[in-house]
This record gives C-alpha cells, structure tokens and sequence, in this order.
C-alpha cells in the first residue's frame, strides 16, 4: 500500500508538469487564431502564477479541512476542465476567464502533494516525485506537437491533455482507500494526532516564524536563476554565442533535461548525503557551469555543456529545500510554509525572468551569466544564513 500510494503521487505530479509547457509550445499557431500581439502570451500567463500563488497561500487551509487526496483530486479535476476551456477557446479573453481555474488548481496540488511526500516519505523520493513533473513538462510540449503535425489545430493537443488530466483524476479518486489506509496507520502516533489538530497560521504569524525569511528568499532566487536560465538560453547562445538557432534551440532544451536527470539520479544519493549537501553541491555544479557560460564567444561546446551543468546543478535544490521543511520548521507548520514558499517561487518564476528580458533589451544580453551569477550568490547566502538559524534554534 505504501509503495502504491507514492506510485499514484508520482501519476498526480506527472499530471502536475503535462500543461507547464504548453502555453509556450502552443502559442505561435494560438496567436494568429485570437490575432493578438506576441506579447499577450505574458498576460495569460500572469493569470496562472496569480492563481498558483494565491492557491499555494491558501494551501495549508484547504488542506487541514479537507486532507490532501480531496485538494490533489479536485485540484486536477480543476486543471483538466481549464483545460478543457483552452481547448474550446475562440478568442482571447476565454483564455484569460480559463487561466484562473488553470492557475488554481495547479498551486493547491503543488503544496498539498510536497507537504505530504516531505512529511512522509524519504528524501530521494522528493527527488523522484520532482523528476516525474519534469516528465509530464516535457510530455506536454510532444503530445501538442504530435497534433500540429499530423494537421490537427492546438486546440486539439489541448483537448488531448485534458482528457489525459481526466483520466489521472479518476485513478485519485479510486486511490482513497489508500489514503485512508495510511492515515490509519498513523493514526497512534503522538506527533501525527498533533499535526491534524494544529492551527491554521496567517501569512503574519508564519512570516515571524525564526528563519522563514531566508528558506523564503532562497526559494525565490533558486526560481528565478532556474527559470531565467531556461528562457533566455537559447538567445544568448544565439546572439552572443553565434549559435546556430536550431543548434541553440536543442541545447537550451538540455538544460531541462539535465534537470530531470540530476533529479532521477540525485534520488539515489540525497538520503546518503543529506538536503544541505546536496543544496551546497547543486550550487557549487551551477557556479561551474555558468563559468563554463563565461568563456570566450568561440567555446561553443563548453558554453553548451555549461547550461546542461547549470540543469544538472539546479536539480537537487528544489526538492531538498521542500524535503528539509518539516525538520527545520516543525511538522505542524509545515504545511503552511510550504504553500508560502510555492507562492514564494512562483513569484521569482514571474518577476525576474522579464526583468532581466528588460535588461537585455536596455544593455545587451552578454549580461546573461552574470544575472545567473548574481542569482545564485544571493541563493548561497540566503541558504546559508537559513542553516545558521535552524542550527542555533536547535
């Protein structure tokens, strides 16, 4: 039962990353259909972060009252019928109605599904559960293109995905006697009857709790190098680098593939080595690669190898920042910290990747590593000081 319980978490977070990527991947046969600017992109997905951070806020309420197998069913249930609405979308302000149930589905089931495998599970499956979302990320972006070139529209790929959301809702729904099965099994345990019945935080009372600021503020800067590193890959090596375009293309594409593979391999090790370590060395792989991003504009292939070493580097310090949170923040609050560093990330995923975009645009993108670089510092520190915090309190 406990070994299938976490099979059907590792199904729920595959469902999790099949839409992430799909906007991006849709949008260019999209756009001429709703015959807006390429930039409308940008609002439709600032609709969906503000529905996963305000859900991701709410989290912990939601799941106090009503379990995580309720949150993680509807919540996908949710997902597929936005969905669903994307695919019978005939001009753009559907798709701005259907972004807000997108976007709230998404952060619900984010935080209620880390907080359980932390709270659960052993580190290398948080590895795991995370390399299974960079599965369904990629999954998406190849199921809608299996649509547009056998001459179907995107409308098409999106319906695909939805009816696949469906299905994954129908197996959580059946996976209730398992949930069930695992409470029971815990239902003795001191600490666990002190979890169910602990109070529900205000984002006030958590923001005073000793440490919070800085697991915050790491999470934040981890978002922001991960996410500005994958989309602005492909154009620095480009303009900078005097890539071939398609050339760039598949390499800034290996950056995410480096992190689903650290992930998969990171889950054999992170139990051995520890959450801190392997925060400490995912940093340190991220720091080589983005020297090996630095070199001179001829180093092609190290350039390339650099981005899959920033992948491979970023894999680790997600989950493990996730998994260390009920035993630097306590089990009773961790719920509610992990909703407020999900709303934490995303806003790091939404602000800072624009922001360099601005930069770019006003100095010259050859700032790219250098961003990366000050990202990274500030993530160090940050995780640092948070250690320090939890290791005085101890």
């Amino acid at each position: 039962m406990y070994t299938l319980l976490i099979i059907i978490i590792y199904i729920a977070f595959i469902s999790l990353g099949l839409p992430d990527a799909l906007l991006g991947s849709a949008w260019p046969s999209m756009r001429p259909q709703f015959d807006v600017p390429l930039s409308f992109a940008g609002i439709v997905s600032m609709i969906i972060a503000s529905g996963t951070i305000v859900s991701s806020l709410l989290s912990d309420r939601l799941t106090k009252r009503f379990g995580p197998w309720f949150v993680t069913t509807i919540s996908v249930l949710t997902t597929a019928a936005a969905l669903f609405g994307f695919s019978i979308s005939t001009s753009f302000w559907m798709l701005c109605v259907w972004a807000v149930p997108y976007g709230l589905g998404a952060g619900a089931v984010d935080a209620a599904l880390n907080n359980y495998v932390a709270l659960n599970y052993a580190s290398r499956h948080m590895n795991w559960l995370h390399c299974f979302w960079g599965v369904g990320a990629a999954a998406g972006p190849y199921i809608l293109s299996y649509y547009l070139l056998s001459g179907s529209t995107w409308n098409s790929g999106y319906l695909a995905i939805a009816v696949i959301q469906l299905a994954l809702t129908v197996i959580l729904f059946l996976s209730l006697p398992l949930w069930k099965n695992q409470q029971v099994k815990k239902s003795d345990d001191y600490e666990d009857s002190h979890y169910n019945n602990r109070k529900v935080l205000k984002l006030s009372e958590i923001l005073q709790i000793r440490g919070i600021k800085y697991v915050l503020l790491t999470f934040f800067a981890y978002c922001a190098l991960e996410s500005t590193a994958g989309l602005w890959a492909s154009s620095f090596l480009v303009i900078r680098k005097g890539v071939d375009a398609d050339m760039a293309a598949r390499y800034a594409s290996f950056f995410y593939i480096g992190i689903t593979l650290g992930r998969f391999l990171s889950g054999f090790i992170s139990d051995k080595i520890g959450n801190r370590n392997m925060i400490r060395g995912g940093i340190c792989i991220i720091f080589l690669g983005i020297t090996a991003v630095l070199l001179p504009p001829k180093a092609d292939l190290l350039c390339l190898s650099g981005l899959i070493a920033i992948g491979l580097g970023c894999a680790p310090i997600y989950p493990a920042i996730i998994h260390s949170t009920p035993s630097n923040f306590g089990k009773e609050n961790s719920q509610a910290i992990i909703g407020v560093q999900m709303a934490s990330a995303y806003t790091g995923t939404t602000v800072m990747p624009p922001l360099f975009g601005f930069i770019a645009n006003s100095i010259g993108i050859g700032l790219y590593p250098f961003y990366l670089l000050i990202l990274g510092g500030f993530m160090i520190y940050m995780s640092e000081k948070l250690n320090k915090t939890v290791s005085s309190a101890i």
